[in-house]
């Protein structure tokens, strides 16, 4: 069989991994769509590099959109394979392709007129509500640790990879012609110390793995120092500085940490008395999911909730549903928390809260997560001092932070205790995806070094035979 790499390959989003069996069954890993990659990002989404119509079916680890994203547009090309995903994916993939669809149709909507005064032709969007509605019909869910065969000679199972709900490690053991080969596709892998989700689960041994390499070669800072590093925030602009703090932030996922960490500050006494708001009807939808799947919770918040029903709300607390309520906190003259999507701040409402508010020092931009580096919030991390917004150019006067220690990504060391249950020796070729390229290549050498010999970077639409 062979493998070929259309996404997240030397880049983090996008994520696309075609296997082509021998008996010319056609399986795909993910569908994710490019974000934050610039000029390149609407060509990028545009081609797949395969024809969809050849696909047989689509194993998607996880819901996040750099994932999931271009699952309506495989649809609207032609794909009528079976998707499957675990239970919870489903359910956050139905609300976030559906949103994804609604802001491909608003922000057209908005930079059209910006072209149109510009005498410059239309963009049209990836796909539209309808074809990721009809999406949604092909999934089928498969539960964690049940072996599932999906096609004659192909077995199917779902390990937790503690990521977001529902995220999941995929295995697969192929047969072809009396030999049988284990691949595993680790998705997005969660942190062993995450403050709402259980760790990442360990595998049987595979002859071939595709492991993503995001913080391949960086340590995180300690999850508990989340709580206070977020109240120092809040206090230092919208207390010290009277402004407000603007959190670019993915609806499924960071969204609900931060209003977990919120609410425990409510529940020791130490959150600072201004308003907060989630301005994403996304985030509210995805929090409702979250909160439907709680055996998916750690322990610590397990035993939160035996006192605590609800451990993501707390006191000042309002999520915005109406695009007028959102334009109103542009208005609003008082401190305030705002979290909104999306996390790199590309797209979504977010987008246009740093516009409105990027020229006044006594505000700041928060960046609580990863961020590809030609993204909106990437270039701020950056520290650009002018940034384009809707084709405008903006002088950044507003502070900006960050905090690392929130990613939902493992970092070296996680990724290392995923790989802890394998034997070296017996994996044929470990293919690093989902990461930046220079990120990639020292972690290659870490692994090496861990007895990995063969590990392989591939670029993008690269093709590898399976022996």
């Amino acid at each position: 069989m062979n493998i070929s790499f259309h996404g997240a390959a030397r880049t983090v989003t996008g994520s696309k991994h075609l296997l082509s069996l021998k008996n010319g069954k056609k399986i795909l890993l993910d569908c994710g769509m490019f974000q934050g990659m610039g000029k390149e990002t609407i060509e990028l989404n545009a081609h797949f590099g395969f024809d969809a119509t050849t696909i047989d079916c689509l194993i998607l680890s996880h819901a996040h959109i750099d994932h999931s994203g271009l699952i309506p547009k495989l649809y609207k090309e032609g794909f009528r394979g079976v998707i499957y995903a675990t239970p919870a994916t489903k359910e956050l993939g139905a609300i976030l392709l559906e949103d994804s669809a609604a802001i491909q149709r608003d922000d057209t909507k908005f930079i059209n007129k910006r072209r149109a005064k510009q005498g410059l032709p239309p963009f049209e969007p990836l796909y539209d509500l309808e074809h990721a509605e009809e999406a949604l019909g092909l999934f089928q869910t498969i539960q964690y640790n049940v072996w599932t065969t999906i096609s004659e000679g192909v077995d199917l199972l779902f390990t937790d990879a503690g990521h977001i709900i529902g995220s999941a490690a995929v295995h697969l053991r192929i047969n072809e012609n009396g030999t049988s080969t284990r691949i595993t596709f680790s998705g997005d892998v969660g942190r062993y110390n995450d403050a709402i989700l259980r760790s990442p689960q360990e595998f049987d041994q595979a002859d071939y793995i595709l492991l993503e390499s995001t913080y391949g070669n960086k340590l995180h800072n300690e999850v508990f120092g989340m709580v206070d590093g977020l109240e120092q925030w809040i206090r230092h602009t919208c207390i010290d500085k009277k402004g407000k703090l603007i959190i670019p932030a993915f609806s499924v996922g960071r969204t609900q940490e931060l209003l977990y960490a919120l609410n425990q500050l409510d529940l020791e006494n130490r959150l600072p008395n201004v308003p907060f708001y989630v301005d994403s009807p996304l985030s509210g939808e995805a929090t409702a999911v979250l909160k439907n799947f709680p055996n998916y919770f750690n322990k610590k918040i397990q035993k939160i909730m035996e006192t605590d029903a609800d451990p993501f709300d707390f006191k000042g607390l309002k999520f915005i549903k109406t695009v007028d309520e959102s334009k109103h906190l542009n208005e609003l003259g008082q401190p305030c928390v705002i979290i909104s999507a999306s996390g790199m701040a590309d797209a979504g409402r977010v987008k246009h809260h740093i516009m409105n508010n990027i020229g006044d020092n006594k505000n700041t931009v928060l960046l609580v997560g990863y961020c590809e580096p030609r993204s909106l919030g990437g270039r701020l991390m950056n520290g650009a001092k002018e940034v384009k917004i809707f084709g405008e150019m903006f002088e950044v006067v507003a502070e900006v932070g960050s905090m690392r220690n929130m990613s939902a990504h493992g970092d070296y060391d996680d990724l290392c205790q995923f790989l802890a249950c394998q034997k070296p020796e017996l994996v044929k070729t470990l293919f690093l995806v989902h990461g930046e390229y220079k990120v990639q290549e020292d972690f290659a050498i870490k692994l090496r070094k861990k007895h990995f010999v063969n590990v392989e970077i591939p670029d993008m639409h690269q093709s590898y035979k399976l022996e």
